[in-house]
Parts: structure tokens; C-alpha cells; sequence
């Protein structure tokens, strides 16, 4: 057995001659490779927005002079810099730039999530973790992605180094993915309990995350600008590893240094649109009567500069340059897939059967019924930069390997109680689609990873697919049906295969969705 893994190693890293293609062996050794360069390009795609390469492409120092660029803006550096940071990805970016700006760091206050320290450290992941004597304070909290008392002293803190800054200061602010939930801080005499219960009816009776974000921010000291304010008059930079669709800055955390476009009304209007004015507590009534006759009016934040430095778009770009260097023709078809994870499985599985038809008989190409199917499933799945039309014109005329990458973060209708996350979900479904139909002579792969090396609450990323899943499964016992209808994906790739299908990377010290990666290769 161990020679014939050799023997299929070997192969799987050979360029494969025509001859070998009715083999057996050879298909087989074709498809390791098919897999292995799949995780090597969803490792390509997360190493692109690792919190050091980005950091160091976002700030640069002159060490003589102390000026500090960020991007086309300089600031002068004269033990005046402070930092403050909240999210999953923090914790590595605090490090990285504290080693970039040595001592001019005075101080630093950072939220994360509670046992991240442990579980890098644990992963060997040194870079992640800041040095014993390192000038920035850490406080772990918000477990479970919720905001607690923990995370509401981390904020606290931070609103307390930002309210102490003057006009010749500069603060730093480090935002990730979860760090709404790790910057709690309600206006007083309003409570965490009570902004938490409101927020739950809200989300109870169908609120958007728009109209949620919307009360947070108006409830919060420090969203919605509320820490831009706070640090006032000090210059301020942003800088922002976005896991949102769109990348839209006043979301992302719910916006801490953007200042808020909503007003008062609006979350009135809000509140009766749900019935729940007039069961509101006396602590938020008196807010928004607070903030409804400011004289001032809403704040700006003209002293603030804020700055994307990692997005799933520069993650795709890396994972398509990369794709091209090993032979593929690559095209990224979108970084805002979202919907449910149904729809999105059946998109990619109709998309690997148009494109594939395209691929292996250029002439002949796809069924009007198929392409037209193909095309309303995209428009119900209201992606606004899809680029599906240039991805199926990019298969005329290519006769080698194609990968189509994509990014965003469906979303997942719990049925069942199984365990599992919207990665591997995805997965089995695409596994599950593309065996109902014949693909023709071509090896299909599909991959779907979280970013932040965790998908649900598993030590999985994600896993990948090829249309012999069904059939494959079925020889070892295992229904796909019976384990989508109870949301149990990782429990089946624990099974399919010894686990063979999961992609393990740990956690990855960043986040900015999830990658999707679908290659065909024609035979």
C-alpha cells in the first residue's frame, strides 16, 4: 500500500502524458493533484491578507526622520502615537505594528477574543503573539463572538486612552471582523443587557443587520464615530481588515471612527416599524431624547483617515496570480457571493456544467435551457459585481486547466442539530449537485474555506468536493441527503474518506470571509 502512494505521489506531481489518461492510476494521481494544488491556492489566498504583509504594505517608516506614511498622507512621529484595536484578527496585526514602529509606540489597548493567545501560542504561531514586554495592554472577552462584561472593560479602556489624547497625538486604530462585538459600550444610563435584549427582539421579529447596526450605533459610545469623537482632537488612522461584503466602513464593526448618517428618527422609525416603541426601557428613551436635542448635531470625523488594507478582494487577487503561475486560466467571478447556501450550491454546480461544456467541446457549447437556467439562478442570488458573463467568454478557446474564484459569505437555514459549518455545508451541497448530472470528459474540483481557518464551531476551514462524492459515499454507507437535512456536513467529511476532504489550516490570525475556488480541468 505504501509503495502504491508513492507511486501515486509521484505521478500526482508529473505532467501527466495523453497516453496515461484511460489509466486508472493515472486519474487518480491526477485527481491528488487537482487537490493538492486546491489547498495550496486557498493557503495563497489567506497568506495574502496575514496581518504582517498587510501592515507592512499599509505603513511605512522613515526611521531617521520619523515620518509615517499611510499611503499619500505623512504624520510626524515624536513619541505622540497611541494604539487601540478590536476584532478576531487584532491580536497579530497589534504585533505587527508594534515591531514596524518600536518605540514610538507609547501605549496601546487591544480587544479580542477571549483564548486567542492560547490557542495561537498553542498553534505555534509566534508572530502572532506581541513580545513580553510589549507596550500594548491585551483584554480577552466577547466568547462565542457575544459581547460581555469582559469586552465591555476593554472598552471602556480604549474609550479612556482615546479621550486622553491631545492635537499633537496620533491614534492608531486597528479594525477586524467581531469587533462589534468586542467593543460594548452603551451610553449610559443604558445597560449591556438591555442594548443585548433589545437588539435580540429586534433580530426576533426580521430586523435587518442594516436597521440592527442602526440602534447599536445610536445606543453606543463608541460606534457609529463614537471613538473618532472620543479621541478628538488627535489625528486619527484607521486601519481596516474588512469581513463585509461591499467593504462599506461605516459596517464594518459598526463604524467606530465613521461618522453615523442615521438619525434619531430613523431608528424611531426603526422601532415602530417593529412594534417596539412603546415597550422601550426608560434608559433608552432617555438616550435618543438626549441625542434628538444635541444643539451640536451630528459629529464629523474630518481628523480621521481610514483605510482598507485587507479586503477578500486582495485575498482573490493573490489566489488568481497565483493560479495563472501554475498554469491556469484564472477569473475571479465575485467577491460578494451571498444567499443561502442551496442556491449558491446549485449556481456553482450549473456553473461547472456550462463552463465544462464550453471547455471540452467549444463548438457545441452549453444548452440555451442551461445558460439561461444558470443566469437566473445569478440573478436571484443578486450578486452586484459578478462577472459571469466574461468568466463563460474566458472558456472559448482555452484548452487547458481553468479556475474560478469567488468570495463572500453565504448564509446557512439551521434544520437540524448537527455540527457543521456554511464552508463545509457548501461543499457537501456542490458535491452533491454536480453528481446529478454527467459533466463529460472533464475533472471538476470545488473547494470552500473560511479565511479565518475556522468554519462554524469546528477545527475545520472548510473542505472540498468532486463529483464522485455521492456515489463515493454511498459505497461506505453514508446518505449526503440524510446529513444536509441535519446541517451535519463536518460530521459526514469526518466519516467520507477518513476525513480526507476537510481543510485543516488552524487558525489563521485573519479574516475576510470565505474563498471558493471551482477548477476544470479538461482530460
Amino acid at each position: 500500500m505504501a509503495a502504491a502512494l508513492q507511486v501515486l505521489r509521484h505521478l500526482a506531481r508529473a505532467p501527466l502524458r495523453p497516453l496515461l489518461w484511460g489509466c486508472p492510476l493515472a486519474r487518480l494521481a491526477s485527481s491528488m493533484a487537482l487537490a493538492e494544488q486546491a489547498q495550496q491556492l486557498f493557503e495563497s489566498t489567506v497568506g495574502a491578507v496575514l496581518p504582517g504583509p498587510m501592515l507592512q504594505r499599509a505603513l511605512s517608516l522613515d526611521p531617521d526622520s520619523g515620518q509615517l506614511k499611510v499611503r499619500d498622507r505623512s504624520f510626524q512621529l515624536q513619541q505622540n502615537l497611541y494604539l487601540v484595536g478590536f476584532g478576531k484578527a487584532v491580536l497579530g496585526m497589534a504585533t505587527a505594528a508594534e515591531e514596524l514602529l518600536g518605540q514610538h509606540l507609547v501605549q496601546g489597548v487591544i480587544s479580542v477574543p477571549k483564548g486567542i493567545r492560547a490557542a495561537m501560542e498553542s498553534a505555534g504561531k509566534q508572530e502572532m503573539l506581541l513580545k513580553p514586554h510589549s507596550r500594548v495592554q491585551v483584554f480577552e472577552g466577547a466568547e462565542n463572538n457575544l459581547p460581555d462584561r469582559d469586552a465591555l472593560r476593554a472598552a471602556l479602556a480604549i474609550r479612556q486612552l482615546a479621550e486622553g489624547l491631545t492635537a499633537d497625538d496620533l491614534l492608531l486604530v486597528l479594525i477586524s471582523g467581531g469587533g462589534s462585538a468586542l467593543l460594548p459600550a452603551p451610553i449610559p444610563p443604558v445597560t449591556l443587557e438591555e442594548k443585548q435584549t433589545l437588539t435580540k427582539l429586534l433580530a426576533a421579529r426580521g430586523a435587518t443587520i442594516q436597521e440592527l447596526n442602526t440602534i447599536r450605533k445610536a445606543l453606543s459610545q463608541l460606534k457609529g464615530g463614537g471613538l473618532a469623537q472620543a479621541a478628538y482632537p488627535a489625528q486619527v488612522v484607521s486601519l481596516i481588515l474588512s469581513d463585509v461584503v461591499g467593504d462599506p466602513v461605516e459596517v464594518i464593526a459598526s463604524g467606530p471612527t465613521v461618522a453615523s448618517i442615521h438619525s434619531v428618527q430613523d431608528c424611531l422609525h426603526i422601532l415602530n416599524r417593529y412594534g417596539l416603541r412603546a415597550a422601550l426601557p426608560r434608559s433608552v428613551k432617555t438616550v435618543l431624547a438626549r441625542a434628538d436635542s444635541d444643539p451640536h448635531g451630528p459629529h464629523t470625523c474630518g481628523h480621521v483617515l481610514n483605510v482598507i488594507i485587507g479586503s477578500n478582494a486582495l485575498a482573490l487577487a493573490e489566489a488568481q496570480k497565483q493560479a495563472e503561475a501554475l498554469g491556469y486560466r484564472a477569473v475571479v467571478l465575485s467577491t460578494a457571493m451571498q444567499g443561502d447556501v442551496k442556491s449558491v450550491a446549485q449556481f456553482y454546480a450549473l456553473l461547472a456544467r456550462v463552463a465544462g461544456t464550453r471547455l471540452t467541446m467549444p463548438g457545441a457549447g452549453a444548452s440555451v435551457e442551461e445558460d439561461e437556467q444558470l443566469y437566473e439562478l445569478a440573478a436571484e442570488l443578486q450578486l452586484p459585481d459578478l462577472q459571469l458573463k466574461e468568466a463563460l467568454e474566458a472558456m472559448v478557446g482555452t484548452r487547458g486547466p481553468v479556475c474560478l474564484l469567488a468570495g463572500g459569505e453565504p448564509t446557512v437555514q439551521l434544520q437540524g442539530s448537527g455540527k457543521g459549518g456554511r464552508n463545509q455545508e457548501l461543499a457537501l451541497r456542490v458535491g452533491a449537485e454536480l453528481g446529478r448530472w454527467p459533466l463529460g470528459p472533464i475533472d471538476v474540483l470545488f473547494l470552500s474555506g473560511g479565511t479565518d481557518g475556522q468554519d462554524g464551531p469546528t477545527e475545520a476551514a472548510g473542505a472540498w468536493v468532486r463529483p464522485e462524492l455521492t456515489s463515493q459515499a454511498a459505497a461506505q454507507g453514508l446518505d449526503v441527503a440524510a446529513f444536509l437535512a441535519h446541517n451535519d456536513s463536518h460530521t459526514f467529511f469526518c466519516r467520507f474518506q477518513g476525513g480526507a476532504h476537510l481543510l485543516h489550516t488552524g487558525l489563521t490570525g485573519t479574516n475576510v470571509m470565505d474563498a471558493h475556488l471551482l477548477f476544470l480541468q479538461p482530460r
